[in-house]
């Protein structure tokens, strides 16, 4: 017999279906009946048939129609909605999509699998489980360490032993001893009461690298709990099945408490849960329509679902890998301004950079001339201004080497306890089955990855910071021999004047991002949790002030191709004139004024979206072979850029391979 979940005025009905020829319309008066039922006034309705009403599905929000059956119109165990005409929706109703999730459009369930033993998950195996391309099992060696240390746990209840967050209390309540009546009932309240998080849901995306990294972390074998909860956990992954979990709540230390509490919270059947089938509903309800039962918490095994900084470290990964592509792209986007701005790759020269031996700092001097060198790459603007009698640029351009220098070495660093951190062990009371015994510690402290993102965030914000310089150098014509605002009849058009206000307005915001939380701390949990990290906040601010670093270059971009059409016919290198061609392809050139934040927002795509098979965006992925070719070229038995190290090997070169014939009258 199919059934259906039927979301009514905020609450979630399980509805029977006796015949598959019943159609949609019944569906929806069953559904207001059973809702009528339950209310004391029955939900302000003399009669069912008075109600008027219309039914979409959950997933996608497609209207469907009243005349079709059910057997036609949906499948077994479909979420739908109930609208009722008149209805005000509030402003505060969680959408049945969580913010992204028109990504899941595409999703299908994945066949491969990554193995997960607790130790070996790199940073880029995460991600792409947080893009839904695997599933996950256990290695037969995690299998037999959960096994070894559950088996201390159930030794410590059988014989009573007192021992913290096993038969104690939690915090203050240390010193309460639980009865074994009431072992279970007590990580139950645990996670009840620590589901306390407040603001939006964390994307499916990230929630899934939540869950995927809790789950490297339990198999370990060290937070005593026990394979079936932990095969039940996995489960849930595969079929994506993600609980609600607000970003806000953390502090840090004793783990990200807040938001793994409601990620337990989901699993155990309560609160709030999504799914690419059921969009959100009651977390049963999503767990039975995939055919999964609530996990039932056994003595400690809310404890070690909860303890751990989890969140701290997922939403950080995400913030070094899009930092490092943010990073690489800003180097083609300033090269490209440089050629509109009629620049000189002179500063760029090896033996410059050889005189200050930092490895990023020779990296973007080797960028720049790998994408604007005339010898290599024949340019019409560069030669059209070969004889000017300008002598310099201003340092936006200049010093790019030696701004962005300490950047390229910034995702190493914070790459670093990230390496170290997505492995490690975080739970307050630690199992170790070799010495059968139970130890307290403090690896749930997020204090080094909080102070990494913090770094990041300062380090990324300036590759913004210079980029709105350069974009107001390419729209005040005093500096850029172009037209104001790069739009012809000023006046009657204003181009560019408000988007590189909008530049400004992201920058100055992420100066006050860039304050590091790490700094501060607040007592908790009555001075028993006196000294707490703030990686959370941490965490979500950098990648707040990456999102505004990507808008930024992304308003830049359009700029400097806007730029591009006041010097043709003139034409630049091969591989800035391939950028141009992609912005072009999705963006029309500035003739008269017109709405620009559609065209913002399609820039900013072209610098996040990436290629099945790549891990940067797409103006890299344009760029990346003629920079790869000319390292070929001109440094013998080099190596690709490593994604994570960001290639910062030996990148000296020869006076005679750098300079360019554009530079002759430079002093």
């Amino acid at each position: 017999m199919p059934r259906y979940t039927v979301h009514v005025r905020g609450e979630w009905l399980a509805v029977p279906c006796l015949s598959s020829t019943n159609t949609i319309e019944w569906l929806g008066k069953e559904a207001v009946r059973r809702y009528m039922k339950n209310k004391p006034d029955n939900g302000g309705f003399a009669s069912v048939e008075e109600v008027k009403f219309y039914i979409r599905r959950c997933k996608g929000l497609g209207l469907l129609d009243l005349d079709d059956t059910v057997g036609d119109a949906l499948e077994d165990n479909e979420f739908v909605e109930v609208v009722i005409e008149g209805d005000i929706m509030s402003p505060d109703f969680i959408p049945s999509q969580p913010e992204g999730v028109h990504l899941y459009s595409k999703y299908r369930e994945p066949e491969e699998y990554i193995s997960l033993d607790g130790n070996s998950l790199a940073t880029e195996d995460l991600v792409n489980l947080g893009k839904g391309l695997y599933k996950i099992k256990l290695t037969p060696e995690a299998e037999v360490k959960v096994k070894q240390s559950r088996e201390v746990i159930e030794r410590i209840v059988k014989e009573q032993t007192v021992v913290y967050g096993i038969t104690t209390g939690f915090g203050k309540f240390a010193r309460t001893v639980i009865p074994n009546s009431n072992l279970r009932e007590l990580q139950m309240n645990l996670v009840r009461s620590h589901s306390a998080g407040v603001g939006k849901p964390l994307t499916p995306e990230r929630t899934r690298m939540l869950l995927a990294l809790r789950i490297n972390v339990l198999a370990k074998g060290y937070s005593g709990i026990s394979l079936e909860t932990l095969k039940q956990v996995i489960e849930v992954f595969n079929a994506s099945c993600l609980p609600y979990i607000p970003e806000k709540g953390t502090v840090g230390a004793s783990g990200d408490l807040a938001p793994l509490s409601h990620l337990a919270l989901g699993l155990i059947g309560e609160g709030k849960m999504w799914s690419p089938k059921s969009g959100w509903a009651d977390a049963k309800y999503v767990l039975e329509a995939h055919g999964l039962k609530p996990i039932t918490l056994k003595p400690k095994e809310g404890l070690a679902l909860i303890n751990g900084t989890q969140m701290i470290t997922s939403l950080g990964c995400e913030a070094v890998e899009r930092a490092g592509a943010i990073a690489r792209q800003a180097d083609i986007i300033a090269a490209l301004t440089l050629e509109v701005l009629k620049g000189t790759t002179r500063a760029f020269d090896s033996d410059i950079h050889a005189v200050r031996p930092h490895r990023g700092q020779a990296e973007v001097a080797f960028r720049f001339r790998s994408l604007l060198d005339s010898d290599h790459h024949p340019s019409e603007i560069a030669e059209s201004h070969r004889f000017c009698d300008r002598v310099q640029d201003a340092y936006t351009m200049r010093c790019c080497p030696q701004v962005k220098a300490d950047f390229y070495i910034l995702p190493c660093h914070s790459c670093n306890p990230y390496f170290t951190h997505v492995g490690l062990n975080f739970s307050l009371k630690m199992v170790f089955a070799e010495r059968e015994e139970t130890i307290s510690g403090g690896n749930f402290h997020g204090e080094y990855p909080a102070k990494a993102l913090d770094y990041l965030a300062i380090g990324v914000h300036e590759l913004a910071a210079i980029s709105e310089r350069r974009i107001e150098r390419l729209c005040n014509p005093s500096l850029s021999e172009l037209p104001a605002f790069l739009v012809t009849e000023g006046g009657l058009n204003s181009g560019f004047m408000i988007a590189h206000c909008t530049a400004a307005a992201l920058v100055s915001e992420n100066k006050a991002l860039c304050h590091p939380s790490s700094v501060d701390s607040l007592s908790t949990s009555a001075a028993t949790e006196d000294h707490v990290s703030m990686g959370g906040w941490a965490a979500r601010k950098a990648l707040r002030v990456i999102e505004h670093v990507e808008q930024v270059l992304a308003i830049e971009l359009l700029a400097a191709c806007q730029g591009i059409e006041f010097l043709r016919p003139l034409r630049t290198t091969t591989p800035l004139e391939k950028v141009y061609d992609l912005v072009r392809s999705v963006v029309r050139p500035w003739i008269k004024d017109r709405f620009m934040a559609p065209d913002i927002e399609a820039a900013h795509r072209l610098l996040v979206e990436q290629k099945a098979s790549a891990d940067f965006g797409l103006v890299w992925q344009v760029a990346e072979p003629y920079i790869e070719k000319y390292r070929r070229e001109h440094i013998p038995e080099s190596r690709p850029i490593s994604p994570t190290a960001f290639s910062l090997g030996s990148l000296r070169m020869s006076a005679d391979d750098s300079h360019d014939h554009r530079q002759q009258n430079e002093l």
